[in-house]
């Protein structure tokens, strides 16, 4: 007699095994989703309060605080500790987004779109962590500062996205207005984006370095860069006030309409801060709120431009009639 092969049986991921056994009810994906937007939101305002504080080198090396501690010493003293604490609160981070990733993995039926959105977030939070060990590696150099800043904003991205794909379906997407009105949209996400750039060049050149030592600034004048920066955002308000006057012609649904209200109101609040704070000598205080303004501003220009379509609940697959195995004799 043969005996029968042992049976080979594969070998599970962790997540698969969570998913066999859980499965979230319909809010938690969005609410995990949620805590990923909140918790970019906070990493970035915290990073800005590390520069603002001149702590960047609070942390003289990365990945550990000093080249034989991997926590704050009482020798690094304030800054040591809000640097440190910055670097903490990326695991917090790490955990919202670990918790998306596991929300979207165990939903049913499985949504790969919202799973593989999730593992984007991750892969962009551990490369800006590597980033900013660069950062601290370069001495604060302004441009490795700009793309840490730019990095996180590309996380602020993938993570309203995945919050508001976890509100709809996975059919095709349909258009929810006239198709100039779409790319009236589009140009505000392309503007906006081109102020958050700007931006960088405006603190790149400033006097807020992120350390209380020589650090090198970008090769232009701060007063022209801010100008510049200026004239992008009048753009994208103009573009603002246009879109909340067609979204009223075109009788847009009545949370498009809200979504360029919401983008108004942050406009008018981060340009009221932008100029205070230009013309009271750039306070710490003002310049931190702008980084908040700055955050909730592009928040609001992604969700404009994700409410102009919708996406169904996808159609469940009918089994194919002429399948010999479903016919009866």
């Amino acid at each position: 007699m043969h005996k029968a092969r042992p049976t080979i049986v594969p070998v599970q991921t962790p997540l698969a095994l969570i998913a066999q056994r859980w499965t979230p009810a319909p809010g938690t994906l969005r609410r995990a989703a949620l805590s990923a937007v909140v918790m970019t939101v906070i990493i970035i305002v915290t990073g800005g309060a590390v520069r603002l504080t001149g702590s960047g080198l609070g942390c003289d090396t990365w990945p550990k605080c000093t080249d034989d501690s991997l926590f704050a010493t009482p020798e690094q003293g304030l800054h040591g500790a809000i640097e440190f604490g910055n670097r903490m609160l990326t695991y917090v981070l790490s955990a919202a987004v670990g918790w998306t990733i596991i929300a979207a993995r165990s939903t049913k039926p499985l949504r790969r779109s919202l799973t593989r959105l999730g593992w984007a977030q991750f892969w962009i939070v551990a490369s800006n962590a590597v980033l900013g060990g660069i950062t601290v590696w370069a001495g604060l150099n302004p441009w490795t500062v700009a793309g840490h800043f730019l990095a996180a904003n590309a996380l602020l991205t993938v993570a309203v996205l995945t919050w508001h794909r976890a509100g709809e379906g996975d059919g095709a997407p349909r258009p929810r207005v006239p198709r100039p009105v779409r790319r009236l949209s589009w140009a505000i996400v392309i503007v906006a984006g081109l102020v958050i750039t700007l931006g960088t060049a405006v603190t790149g050149s400033g006097k807020h370095a992120g350390d209380s030592s020589d650090v090198p600034r970008m090769p232009w004048d701060w007063v022209a860069a801010a100008q510049i920066h200026a004239i992008s955002a009048w753009v994208v308000c103009a573009l603002g006030v246009a879109m909340w006057f067609v979204l009223r012609v075109v009788d847009a649904p009545d949370d498009t309409r809200a979504r360029a209200r919401d983008l108004l109101v942050v406009l008018l609040l981060q340009g009221g801060i932008g100029y205070l704070q230009y013309f009271t000598g750039v306070p710490e205080i003002l310049v931190g709120a702008h980084m908040l303004g700055s955050a909730l501003m592009w928040i609001a220009v992604v969700r404009l431009a994700l409410s102009m379509r919708e996406r169904p609940a996808a159609a469940p697959e009918l089994p194919d009639r002429a399948d010999p195995a479903l016919t009866r004799v």
